[in-house]
């Protein structure tokens, strides 16, 4: 894989997801679980952890400053719990002039615990800059 710059979500926090490559409309993401992302006693995980990460790496297999998403289909198959370490790899499977969709699947340990499918749109500007 040809390593690139990353050059969006650039203060994206790392301790939500570390991204490990970058390349050419793909990208992978590690997210190390921390007791602080639990909901319960038994320490399991919240989605919305597994997702923002996976969200992560959809964005920067786009790659651009002002990429955006507009929608999702997600599946968690399995959960996630305190302790484990989520790898998420993406590819574009379609790319439409400024539309794009991004499949990412994480695993732990090689066994699928989460797939889904981004759609995102680059604009033209940041989308909080006014007209």
């Amino acid at each position: 894989m040809e390593t690139q710059e990353l050059n969006t979500h650039l203060k994206f926090n790392k301790k939500f997801g570390q991204l490990i490559e970058i390349g050419e409309d793909t990208a992978k993401v590690r997210l190390e679980t921390t007791e602080d992302m639990a909901v319960d006693e038994e320490g399991l995980v919240h989605g919305g952890f597994t997702f923002g990460a996976a969200d992560f790496c959809a964005m920067a297999t786009v790659n651009h400053p002002y990429v955006v998403l507009v929608r999702s289909q997600c599946e968690f198959m399995a959960p996630v719990k305190v302790g484990d370490v989520v790898e998420f790899e993406s590819e574009t499977i379609m790319k439409e002039k400024r539309k794009h969709e991004i499949k990412v699947v994480g695993t732990i340990n090689e066994i699928k615990v989460f797939e889904g499918i981004f759609g995102c749109v680059i604009l033209d500007k940041h989308v909080l800059k006014r007209k």
